[in-house]
């Protein structure tokens, strides 16, 4: 069917919701626009969509909510009855419609009697996690875009585990998603109708209070948090999202109490208007805590994005100033921490276990390996961690003791199955006060894990392709890369190539050996000199991502290869 044979189904689809009916007259003289709308459906992958809200197959509303939950629900009928009496948690974050998705996923499940579990108002996408596993639910839907703008929302699919579905089962899903036809006519049940079936029960406090008991254990030396409670000073914002809903709880709970709230960002937005962009990746997102932090001298300040999963720190320097840093750094100084602490407390397990993706920093596995912990590399996707989570859980092999991604997630405690931001900003306040008893700030604290480890520097180079046009382009330059293996970059030799789609190590001397993990569409240059390179298309986002690990002597050194290896690639792409 072409875009302009399913444009005209919607357009003389007489009961289309109203809002979505006056943006189509709005647009009917817009054809590009329109192509855009209508020339493919939103894509479901990896357990889950993201796209521009509005109307059309090809953007987010509440006909394509309704397709990948009946997409969910198909599946669950395939099952049987046990596994539909289990039901589905739903929570959803501070987007525009997020509510109101959230009731349509309710309302979809039910048509099949399927009971779902709503919470009653935003919540953070890891407490979605925990009530999936809490009330043994099915699966779990989190109504979210992460931290992408504001036109944007989202839709993802949690497991029985909490985790995001893995591979076998997300695929699954996707082709039940996938034979749904017309997304307009799917049968769903009114709200009052849910209700007096008994198939919707709301859900709040009740859970907010079990999630904060297990945030509890988070913290790994309670005398030095009391020691420190009021001379530790942290600002801290959410960036008009769902953080604000249990962060400060959290700290207090741990027993922080020089914790100062940033007002304007403190209230639920989905403009977010505060901010360019509501991603703790960015320095920009820190402009208001910076205001605030320079005026109480804080010593650290915090940012959770908008379903609170993700978390990034600016620290103060030397010179007084702060500095923002990255997702591997904050990963360093939290593991470090928590390995050194359990380690002195006598509670470091000799299988302990720590999980990172292959696209993370090199520097938190010399760690590891300095306090005789394993490093296990993963795809990308907290998926990929969850699920080795559950293996060790049931082989009774390893002792899981931190999980992270380079992009800003991490997991302290198993109790949930996705990045906790909510748990980092417990742990992150210990490593603040374990470094202010010493007279030292956290960026103090990194250069000495430099200058013990020696100096690591990464780099993520984001490429857009957006429209039709933009899925070629990506899969174009993979299958250059692959077709053309660089054997060096910026003059330093390639010793490895990883094929990961093809499960293919081939070493500098020829030798090819097997990659024991699942198939990605992802390639790994490693060099001679412990510096690495990864391109990978996005799950989630229209983008081509290449990341560049360099370790050095000196952060000099590092520099110089990190701006090397960006011009090289730069040049690559321009042939």
């Amino acid at each position: 069917m072409t875009w302009k044979q399913t444009y005209e189904i919607w357009k003389t689809y007489e009961p289309l919701e109203p809002t979505l009916k006056a943006e189509l007259e709005a647009l009917k003289d817009d054809s590009d626009t329109l192509e855009d709308a209508f020339y493919a459906p939103l894509e479901f992958g990896t357990a889950g969509m993201r796209g521009i809200i509005g109307v059309g197959i090809n953007r987010m509303n509440q006909y394509t909510v309704r397709q990948a939950t009946e997409g969910l629900a198909l599946f669950m009928d395939s099952l049987g009855e046990e596994a539909k009496k289990r039901g589905v948690a739903i929570a959803y974050d501070s987007r525009h419609q997020s509510p109101e998705f959230a009731m349509e996923a309710a309302k979809t499940l039910g048509a099949h009697g399927i009971p779902a579990f709503v919470f009653e108002s935003l919540r953070p996408t890891p407490e979605l996690s925990f009530a999936v596993r809490h009330l043994n639910a099915y699966a779990g839907i989190m109504i979210t875009a992460s931290h992408n703008p504001a036109a944007y929302n989202g839709y993802k699919v949690y497991g029985e585990d909490g985790g995001q579905m893995p591979p076998k089962e997300a695929d699954a899903l996707t082709e039940y998603v996938r034979s749904v036809e017309n997304s307009l006519t799917i049968k769903v049940l009114s709200e009052e109708e849910l209700k007096a079936s008994g198939l919707l029960t709301m859900i709040g406090e009740n859970i907010d209070q079990l999630y904060l008991d297990q945030v509890k254990e988070v913290t790994v030396n309670p005398e030095l948090v009391k020691r420190m409670s009021t001379k530790m000073k942290l600002v801290f914002t959410p960036l008009h999202g769902t953080g604000q809903m249990l962060g400060e709880r959290a700290l207090k709970n741990a027993g922080f109490e020089a914790i100062t709230v940033v007002p304007e960002q403190a209230v639920a937005d989905p403009n977010f208007s505060t901010v360019k962009s509501p991603n703790p990746e960015e320095p920009g997102a820190f402009e208001y805590a910076l205001r605030l932090g320079k005026e109480i001298d804080a010593d650290v300040l915090v940012a959770t994005d908008p379903d609170a999963d993700r978390l990034g720190i600016a620290v103060k320097t030397s010179v007084g100033n702060y500095e923002v840093l990255t997702g591997n750094q904050i990963a360093s100084l939290m593991l470090y921490y928590l390995l050194k602490a359990k380690k002195e407390a006598g509670r470091l397990t000799a299988n302990g276990v720590v999980l990172k993706s292959i696209v993370s920093s090199e520097l938190p596995t010399a760690i590891a390996e300095h306090f005789g912990i394993g490093m296990v590399d993963v795809l990308t996707g907290f998926k990929f961690i969850a699920e080795k989570i559950k293996q060790y859980e049931t082989d009774n092999s390893h002792t899981f003791l931190f999980g992270f991604e380079e992009s800003y997630g991490y997991l302290i405690k198993p109790f949930v199955r996705d990045k906790d931001a909510i748990q980092a900003l417990v742990l992150i306040a210990e490593v603040a006060a374990y470094y202010k008893e010493q007279g030292k700030t956290l960026y103090d604290g990194l250069q000495d894990i430099f200058h013990e480890f020696g100096h690591y520097k990464e780099k993520t180079i984001s490429i857009t392709m957006e429209g039709i046009e933009g899925a070629g382009k990506i899969k174009a330059l993979m299958a250059k890369f692959r077709e053309n293996a660089p054997k060096e970059f910026a003059g330093i030799g390639v010793e490895t190539v990883e094929d990961f789609e093809t499960s293919e190590r081939t070493n500098q001397d020829g030798v090819v050996e097997t990659i024991a993990m699942p198939a990605a569409n992802v390639l790994k240059y490693k060099m001679v000199d412990g510096s690495w390179i990864a391109i990978r298309p996005s799950g989630t986002e229209p983008k081509i991502k290449f990341y560049i690990g360099t370790q050095a002597d000196s952060a000099l050194e590092t520099d110089r290869k990190l701006l090397d290896f960006e011009a090289d690639i730069k040049e690559l792409l321009a042939d």
